[in-house]
């Protein structure tokens, strides 16, 4: 197949279509480099810098593509609080130029990557995909709200859409930014230079953490899945962990102690963790990774993390 990987130099985008180009299939990358690197990617992926906000490039890209993995976006909650004009531009903008590029070029299908974000805190655990979302944050509202957009130019405009909120993921190489790092390769670095590891309240609010490799199958399986027009479908672990169950697991793996802090600024939703029926019954999908072996891969595999 032919495909056009939106955010393709990213951590999951260029993951993505490195293996679907060692698949064998034509891979195109378009990427701004705001949060990616080109240097991730193999050479058989074609790759342009460009923006999600430009229709007549995308139109360009998308000759002969098949299917879309719309993956563009700004991520990081703590920055949406300062600048969600950005965010709504990039993330809601960008995903509606995306279909209108996808309907003037002929694109049959995207598969859209949302976030379990979206949920909010919910009473309800595990999170399944009827409830009613409780965004707590400008990322998260800009992701519902291209959740609406994708599915409903879908509708309109005869294109498959599949929207997969994907939950909290980890693996190798995942960025380490400067500002709002994420909280595993984080705690690996922190952990194994000595420094100290920050929990923001009690430590005891839980994520559900998946694999890298295990998004993966799911993405690859959303782009020719059978009857998953329009839907919503949840990619986690099916597990939720406290960050201190995360620490203790990193400290585990590691053969390291950590220093702790603790900080009174707030840790988001006090519980989260996916219901993955619909994946599996819709995918036929199911994450071959426990945490700890993740971690373990996580280690063994990022050179960053290598003594």
């Amino acid at each position: 197949m032919r495909y056009l990987i939106t955010g393709g130099a990213g951590f999951l985008g260029a993951a993505l279509a490195n293996q679907l180009v060692e698949a064998g299939h034509e891979v195109r990358v378009v990427d701004d480099l705001s949060g990616g690197d080109e240097s991730r990617l193999l050479p058989g992926v074609a790759f342009t810098r460009g923006s999600v906000t430009d229709v007549p490039g995308l139109w360009t890209l998308l000759q002969g593509v098949e299917c879309v993995y719309h993956l563009a976006a700004r991520v990081h909650v703590p920055e949406s609080l300062q600048y969600p004009s950005e965010y709504n531009a990039i993330n809601v903008g960008g995903t509606v130029s995306v279909l209108e590029a996808m309907r003037d070029a002929g694109v049959r299908r995207v598969v859209f990557t949302s976030s379990g974000a979206v949920y909010g805190d919910q009473e309800i655990q595990p999170v399944h995909e009827n409830l009613i979302p409780e965004p707590q944050s400008p990322y998260a509202v800009s992701k519902l709200a291209a959740e609406y957009y994708v599915r409903t130019i879908g509708k309109l405009w005869g294109i498959e859409t599949v929207c997969l909120r994907i939950f909290n993921t980890y693996g190798p190489t995942q960025p380490l930014r400067a500002s709002f790092p994420p909280v595993v390769p984080s705690f690996f670095q922190r952990i194994l230079s000595g420094g100290s590891v920050i929990i923001h309240g009690d430590g005891n609010n839980t994520r559900d953490y998946v694999y890298l490799a295990d998004v993966m199958d799911a993405l690859i399986a959303a782009s020719t899945a059978p009857n998953i027009d329009r839907r919503i479908i949840n990619i986690g672990s099916g597990v939720e962990t406290s960050v201190l169950e995360l620490m203790h697991l990193i400290e585990s793996v590691t053969g390291k102690h950590a220093q702790m802090l603790t900080s009174r600024t707030s840790a988001g939703a006090s519980r989260l963790r996916a219901d993955i029926t619909l994946a599996r019954e819709l995918l036929g999908w199911e994450p071959r990774y426990q945490l700890e072996e993740g971690l373990r891969q996580t280690l063994a595999l990022d050179t960053r993390f290598r003594s």
